[in-house]
């Protein structure tokens, strides 16, 4: 269920934010049992509501609705990219020499 995808990514961005349930609310000015209720996929945000939650978690709408829009693979380069870049020089040759792999033997064989 779609809700439950988006709550959970909520809860992961606010748990990012080292910020409880409660510190969240008093944050956007919401209530606690909001904010669970979002986070356990029981109830959708409406537009102002949603836009409280993305700016009080100081993020795009991107990081909430990655795994839910079929076109998001901006957002999850963009993340996987800085990742990468977290990483020693010599792991993150090893990831590009897997990826280019895996490219190159997509063009060679699209499905």
């Amino acid at each position: 269920m779609i809700d439950k995808r988006i709550g959970k990514r909520i809860k992961q961005c606010r748990e990012r934010l080292g910020l409880s349930q409660e510190a969240f609310a008093e944050k956007t000015g919401l209530t606690p049992n909001y904010i669970s209720t979002v986070e356990r996929g029981m109830s959708f945000p409406r537009c102002e509501k949603l836009i409280v939650l993305l700016n009080g978690l100081e993020v795009s709408a991107d990081a909430i609705f990655c795994d839910v829009v079929e076109h998001s693979t901006d957002y999850q380069a963009s993340t996987l990219s800085k990742e990468l870049a977290s990483l020693s020089p010599e792991a993150q040759k090893r990831i590009l020499q897997m990826v280019e792999l895996m490219i190159r033997q997509e063009k060679e064989n699209p499905r």
